[in-house]
């Protein structure tokens, strides 16, 4: 087990030094920041020692030990547009977009999971039939015409919720959340039904896949002879041997929930760190644009790392061939 975390170890850390690598080019090659930071009028001769201040004389592999440096001291620079460090930027939109992205994996894992073993149980139901067809939407559909679609309808048509924005907001420390306010509340349902739809239908169609095809193998039809009752079978045998394949995919998806809410937060104007990209992007902005891509790519290691983890304990096959090495 320690010999297997250590792997994983050392893998995320080769994954981090490349997104690093990646986060210093578009700091390094896109755009000069002496341009953004500097005015019209600035001299040739101050933008020289501004040049020399920030190391952009330095040689290459200097500059790099430099940005990693600062980046393990959360360090990412001063945002052109703003003149705030990125980090803090960064930080005070995070609270938004953590709140939106967990209500999010929190419908999708449970409704997915729930809505993929009924219909794997009761395949030839009417109701398992209505709940596939309504799964083609979430699959097919892009996610801000979903968006506004339920803009239309909730917000426009039937005027029950929010369209846009967070809400009241209360102040806990240094977290920010709506989720003490009736106000915050009303205003997460819709950008997280959204978000959460995608992820929701392919968790749901994936369960239902994985638990069919272990519902047809031979060591359920000998379950079933040996007398079991189907509670068993259907959830101590087969529901497990279900969560083995499905627990990477869905590990995986609900990372992309924080990485890819740009789109969400972008149709229903949240203020999270994903319309904070956008807008840097538009401004060309790169220090938070560095800073976002370490972020995600924090985000997505740290979720894999996980995922390997629970995939070892879960899956007895693993284990076995740990010992064996």
């Amino acid at each position: 087990m320690l010999i297997f975390i250590l792997r994983r170890l050392f893998q995320s850390v080769i994954v981090m030094l490349v997104v690093a690598l990646i986060a210093f080019l578009i700091f390094r090659y896109v755009g000069d920041p002496i341009v953004s930071m500097a005015g019209v009028d600035t001299r040739l001769e101050d933008q020289e020692l501004m040049r020399q201040r920030l190391g952009l004389n330095d040689p290459f592999y200097v500059q790099f030990w430099n940005f990693l440096t600062n980046a393990l001291q959360g360090n990412f620079g001063i945002s052109y547009r703003l003149q705030q460090p990125a980090m803090r930027l960064i930080l005070d939109r995070l609270p938004a977009t953590i709140e939106l992205a967990v209500v999010s994996a929190t419908l999708a894992l449970v409704l997915g999971v729930l809505m993929g073993i009924f219909t794997a149980l009761r395949a030839r139901s009417f109701l398992s039939g209505v709940i596939m067809t309504l799964s083609l939407v979430g699959v097919s559909l892009p996610t801000f015409l979903i968006g506004i679609g339920l803009i239309y309808i909730f917000a426009v048509e039937l005027q029950w919720l929010p369209s846009n924005g967070r809400g009241v907001t209360v102040q806990l420390g240094w977290w920010r959340t709506g989720f003490l306010t009736e106000s915050g509340l009303r205003s997460l349902i819709l950008p997280a039904i959204t978000l959460s739809l995608f992820q929701m239908t392919l968790i749901m169609r994936l369960v239902r896949a994985e638990m069919m095809e272990v519902l047809r193998s031979d060591y359920i039809r000998f379950a079933r002879a040996r007398g079991l009752p189907d509670r068993v079978i259907n959830f101590r045998h087969a529901l497990k041997n279900t969560l083995v394949p499905v627990i990477t995919i869905t590990g995986l998806q609900l990372g992309s929930v924080i990485a890819f809410a740009i789109v969400t937060e972008t149709v229903f104007q949240w203020p999270g760190v994903g319309s904070l990209f956008i807008t840097s992007v538009q401004a060309v902005d790169v220090p938070v644009m560095a800073t976002y891509l370490m972020m995600v790519g924090l985000v997505f290691v740290t979720i894999n790392l996980v995922v390997d983890i629970l995939y070892y304990l879960v899956d007895p096959r693993l284990r076995v061939q740990g010992k064996g090495r």
